[in-house]
């Protein structure tokens, strides 16, 4: 399986990478869900790690409904990124309705030029996940989907997460998250069976 450690800052990417982590997701602000992180940082990570990184796209905490002036702000925030050779991105937009911003998400999507991108925990607040899924898979870099199965954990969502590993595969992957710890891991594998787990303590504490 793929445990993908959820960081903002360069001694926990340092640390999970020791703890065997497979891969990171760098943030900043992970008290609000995570930010952008700071383009430094994200410079030094690529240099003193060896696992890949994804980096998240997010201007600010709240809801994802963004505005002309955050949209400018991410798509300048990619193409920094992209400079450094970032190899992933996640982002998650949505409309006033609870639905996926499809339009939104597929021009930034398309900025990324080519690179994995996961749609984060955004899709909890859709109601139908299942049909959201759907849509995601009509844009070609859109890989992986980051998700607790709309319930505050994993596993408190374990029935919607199943659904969900049968209607994304094979075009998505489901990543299961929401209090995935490197305690309960093995166990809610074992009930879920998917391929790929996020935690901030996936690989232990960091």
């Amino acid at each position: 399986m793929i445990r993908e450690a959820c960081v903002e800052t360069l001694e926990q990417c340092r640390r999970a990478e020791s703890l065997g982590a497979d891969r990171l997701e760098l943030c900043a602000r992970l008290d609000l869900g995570g930010t952008t992180p700071d383009w430094q940082l994200v410079k030094e990570v690529l240099k003193q790690v060896q696992i890949p990184v994804k980096v998240m796209i997010r201007p600010r905490g709240g809801n994802f409904i963004y505005t002309e002036v955050e949209v400018a702000q991410m798509r300048a925030s990619i193409a920094r990124f992209l400079d450094l050779g970032v190899p992933g991105f996640v982002i998650g937009t949505l409309t006033p309705q609870h639905q996926i911003d499809l339009p939104l998400l597929t021009t930034l999507c398309e900025a990324m030029e080519g690179r994995p991108v996961t749609f984060h925990k955004a899709i909890d607040e859709v109601p139908d996940m299942e049909a959201a899924v759907g849509q995601l898979k009509a844009i070609p870099n859109l890989k992986y989907l980051l998700t607790s199965g709309g319930a505050p954990t994993a596993q408190t969502g374990l029935g919607q997460l199943r659904k969900l590993l049968k209607c994304a595969a094979p075009e998505i992957t489901v990543i299961a998250a929401g209090s995935v710890t490197n305690t309960n891991l093995q166990q809610f594998h074992q009930a879920l069976g998917g391929s790929e787990y996020h935690g901030r303590k996936i690989v232990g504490e960091l």
